[in-house]
């Protein structure tokens, strides 16, 4: 433990033990000094802060100062009942501020009293309230609106993060001062419960003669006046710091998030307007020639506002023409300038362009959600493939058709498509006989037969069994699609990186042993760039990774390392292709598979398979024979080989039929049965 949290714990100790154990008078003196100076310090610091969160520990504060006055306030509580004295500075406001007045003192005392709860801390902790309520119902929007600006590319994720904790802070700090503000509340009403006692138990301890130590009685006049001047100076002692807080919270509750000190906001908004300087003092000097006020003041004063704002008036003229000739030279010279072309050499990992008609898509305020369905778009794929999805950036493009959308990965278009704007586009699943009116179109994905259809008719159409969905959905659809397919080649080193971080919070002995004594981040990054390439999920990533370590010392080929991962991962796999209790698949001749791997080069770049181009086109040949027979059941082609040839095959066929689903039987779960109802041979 440090010296400075002993000592916090040692001063909120030692409160709660003023209020049991005596203190001497020159004690209660220094203390009651410190609570005065306190106070002012918190009053000065929640003056000028700029940000209410810069004071975000406020509400402990105020609740461990509200304890220690509350405590002061027992000691001379003790201290005038019992001895009659408090202290000199008890006696010093009881004298010098109340005047020797007692009538004056405790009318001061009461009105002290009045300010302080009816006004400031009622005020104050109605703000905190509303403050709180709307800030905590605002937040979902404010994520929101960090999410869009998050996929627009206005911030990055650092500054993202940054901002999420600023909400997260603001909403628990209102919250906090809404019921912290009960404790200066509260504390307002037990410093006059404890002043009615210090005035009624005082006087009548003096005339019983227990406030002396030789137990002499007092007449109720002096015990008035002893009692009275000690109570009232120590009611002020005590709510003249209580008033310092208070008016520090509200303060704070109430100042506006701005980077300006609070002496430049308050100059320029409540003297910026040369115009209303001028008409007050006009009226001033109306009020001093034609009412009964005293001329020497409102005349002199109405001037001096009128030439304050003839002077400000012209100062912001001379600034306005100076800022006009600041910006034509700062044109004059970015022209000049040579042009800066490195930022133009940034590539967005992924971009959707559209037409300037589909702007009301993107855009919030027409209603548009597309910015919220690219957000989902990069949470859905997390979850289903456990990789990172770099910022999706949206731009309007007034190159490209109104209605037409582009989809673009590191610069190059990948796909596009064209939406009918206040449309619906029905498809039908292949049982609807009913017809309905429409435009005619394709799907952009799946490039299946559509129409164009109206919101009048969409009712009638879902009625009918079409598949109904909006532009929005289309082209969140086409855009999640296109992503997983190049997701392979969207994953970076730094994301790498950035999951085996993650891992590495739970499981540091595995990342310490396998990176990078075993292998290095670009290693890894294509062992899974391999498993995401043929849609494998990535997100049981510690599976993946103790695989990698069991194995990296046996080899460093990355095809191999990769086909033992998926072996790894045979429940996922299992489970993502095979869901039905009886399961068709195509399987390879054995003697083709023995071709395969006789004519498997390898050099230092790696393996590869060198086929005579007659043979290469038989296997195709009898491979889309048996896609296609497997095609008109309605069924899903799965090729199953043998673990050592699943690669090559795949290789083999990926340029003609990517889609085409490659295992091996490694890959299969026990419980799995398999049907093979085909086989691919020469």
């Amino acid at each position: 433990m440090k010296p400075r949290d002993a000592i916090i714990g040692i001063a909120v100790i030692s409160i709660i033990a003023i209020m049991m154990i005596p203190l001497p008078i020159e004690m209660m003196d220094f203390l009651l000094m410190i609570n005065i100076g306190i106070a002012l310090i918190v009053l000065l610091d929640a003056l000028y802060s700029n940000d209410p969160l810069q004071m975000s520990f406020f509400p402990t504060i105020l609740l461990i100062i509200t304890i220690f006055r509350l405590a002061l306030s027992i000691s001379t509580t003790r201290l005038i009942l019992g001895k009659g004295y408090a202290g000199k500075v008890v006696e010093a406001f009881g004298n010098f501020v109340a005047g020797n007045n007692l009538i004056l003192g405790l009318i001061m005392f009461l009105i002290l009293v009045i300010v302080n709860f009816l006004v400031i801390t009622k005020g104050s902790e109605r703000v905190s309230e509303v403050t709180a309520r709307f800030t905590l119902d605002a937040m979902p929007g404010k994520q929101m609106a960090i999410d869009a600006d998050l996929n627009t590319g206005l911030i990055d994720e650092d500054e993202a993060r940054s901002r999420r904790k600023k909400i997260q802070d603001e909403s628990n700090f209102y919250g906090a001062m809404d019921g912290a503000s009960k404790f200066v509340k509260n504390d307002a009403i037990a410093g006059l419960i404890i002043t009615f006692i210090n005035l009624i138990g005082g006087i009548a301890m003096g005339v019983l003669g227990y406030a002396s130590e030789d137990g002499a009685r007092m007449s109720f006049g002096e015990a008035a006046q002893v009692f009275s001047l000690m109570t009232i100076g120590d009611g002020l002692v005590t709510q003249i710091p209580a008033l310092c807080i208070s008016t520090a919270m509200g303060l704070l509750v109430t100042k506006a998030n701005t980077d300006e000190k609070i002496s430049v906001a308050l100059g320029r908004q409540l003297f910026g307007q040369p115009i209303a300087l001028i008409i007050a003092g006009f009226v001033m000097i109306g009020f001093g020639i034609f009412t009964p006020m005293p001329t020497y003041l409102f005349i002199p004063f109405g001037i001096f506002l009128i030439i304050c704002g003839y002077q400000m008036d012209r100062s912001n003229k001379i600034k306005s023409v100076s800022e006009e000739i600041i910006a034509s030279d700062d044109e004059a010279e970015e022209i000049r300038r040579p042009e800066n072309v490195v930022s133009l050499l940034n590539v967005d990992p992924i971009l959707l362009a559209f037409g300037y008609g589909l702007i009301p898509l993107v855009d919030s305020s027409q209603g548009g959600d597309l910015l919220d369905r690219v957000v989902m778009i990069r949470r859905q794929i997390a979850l289903e493939l456990g990789a990172i999805v770099p910022i999706i950036r949206l731009r309007d493009d007034i190159k490209i058709n109104p209605n037409e959308y582009r989809i673009l990965i590191k610069g190059v278009e990948v796909a596009k498509g064209d939406i009918l704007f206040d449309h619906y586009m029905a498809m039908n699943p292949g049982y609807v006989e009913e017809e309905i009116d429409g435009i005619e179109t394709v799907e952009p994905y799946l490039g299946l037969p559509a129409l164009w259809i109206s919101e009048s008719q969409r009712e009638r159409a879902e009625a009918y069994g079409y598949t109904v969905v909006d532009a929005p959905a289309i082209i969140a659809t086409h855009l999640t699609e296109v992503i997983r397919d190049n997701l392979h080649e969207l994953i970076s080193r730094q994301d790498v990186q950035t999951l085996i971080e993650n891992v590495k919070e739970s499981n540091p002995v595995l990342i310490d042993e396998l990176v990078p004594k075993l292998m290095s981040v670009g290693d890894i990054q294509k062992v899974l760039a391999n498993l995401l390439k043929e849609s494998i999920s990535i997100r049981d990533l510690v599976s993946i990774l103790e695989t990698l370590a069991n194995y990296a010392t046996v080899t460093r080929d990355i095809d191999l390392l990769t086909e033992y991962v998926r072996q790894a991962l045979r429940r996922a796999i299992s489970q993502k292709f095979f869901d039905s209790e009886m399961n068709t698949v195509i399987t390879l001749d054995p003697e083709l598979e023995q071709e395969i791997m006789s004519n498997i080069q390898t050099t230092e770049q790696g393996s590869y398979i060198a086929l005579d181009p007659s043979m290469t086109q038989k296997i195709f040949d009898s491979l889309n024979s048996q896609v296609s027979k497997l095609a008109s059941m309605g069924l899903q082609p799965i090729i199953l080989t043998s673990p050592i040839v699943r690669t090559y095959f795949k290789r083999l066929i990926e340029q003609t039929m990517p889609e085409l689903i490659v295992l091996s039987y490694n890959e299969l779960e026990p419980n799995i049965d398999i049907q093979s109802i085909g086989m691919v041979s020469v």
